[in-house]
């Protein structure tokens, strides 16, 4: 697929977009995006794919660099407040954690992205599809179990690291998303912190990550559907950012063995569907 042929196709998705897709209807499946990632301390952008694609019309790159700049600006928003969250101290002694995985990621999401824009569009929903099942499973693996640590000495855990932080950027890139469904498991796994503190790191090693595979995109002609869909995005993103505040007040509302069951299912299907798209 080329450059060409996907900026063509998101221009089309475009045009059959204005008619039947009001401003409204846009904010609102951003915000029901924004709810369930919300809920669960993510950004929802795993969800947002899907959505993309299969209501929206978007053809698969086209939906990634837009899930990606929707991302970044809910990653943006989130920031501050989770560091509030977390005292700024306790992020900052544990640079290490995040140079170490940055060290990684930065070049998994140049090299995804690079993958990305050179993948046939069938070739790309069926990546696209493995990968919500593989965040489906993390999704359940993160929220449902107590993950414990390796307690890898250090002249095994630099590299470890590295190695899943070239791997979480690959994905990161490839799907648009911030990568926080898959960083926050390594860094309790490989770095032994908490929950709370490896949510924060997840956050300080995301923007830089997605900020390398945006980079790269932008050096594609695909990247056109960005400013040809601005204010699409903008609504959407608006959205997402409401909707995540309302699901982060609604945090605790609902059992957690029934939700990420739910939502895990949810991802299955979309991954189903995305794997079938023409």
């Amino acid at each position: 697929m080329s450059s060409k042929d996907a900026v063509v196709r998101s221009d089309s998705s475009l045009e059959r977009l204005r008619p039947t897709h009001t401003a409204p209807a846009v904010f609102a499946a951003g915000a029901a995006i924004g709810v369930l990632g919300g809920v669960i301390g993510l950004g929802g952008a795993e969800f947002r794919l899907p959505l993309l694609i299969g209501v929206f019309g978007f053809a698969a790159l086209s939906a990634v660099i837009l899930n990606k700049a929707m991302s970044l600006v809910v990653v943006l928003v989130a920031l501050p407040a989770r560091l509030a969250a977390v005292p700024a101290a306790d992020v900052a002694a544990r640079w290490p954690v995040a140079a170490n995985l940055l060290a990684g990621s930065l070049l998994g999401a140049w090299a995804g992205a690079s993958w990305a824009v050179r993948m046939r569009s069938a070739t790309l929903h069926k990546v696209l599809s493995a990968l919500m099942v593989l965040t489906a499973a993390a999704l359940v693996l993160t929220h449902t179990t107590t993950l414990g640590t390796l307690d890898l000495p250090l002249w095994a855990q630099i590299p470890a690291g590295i190695a899943a932080g070239f791997g979480i950027g690959v994905v990161a890139a490839i799907m648009g998303v911030a990568g926080g469904e898959l960083l926050i498991p390594t860094i309790v796994l490989l770095f032994g912190q908490d929950i709370k503190t490896a949510g924060s790191l997840s956050l300080l090693v995301s923007l830089p990550t997605m900020l390398a595979a945006f980079a790269r995109y932008s050096r594609d002609g695909s990247f056109a559907v960005l400013g040809s869909n601005l204010r699409f995005t903008t609504i959407m993103a608006a959205g997402s950012i409401a909707g995540a505040v309302l699901g982060g007040l609604l945090l605790g509302v609902f059992p957690g063995l029934v939700l990420i069951p739910a939502l895990a299912v949810i991802l299955l299907v979309s991954a189903y569907k995305l794997a079938r798209h023409d």
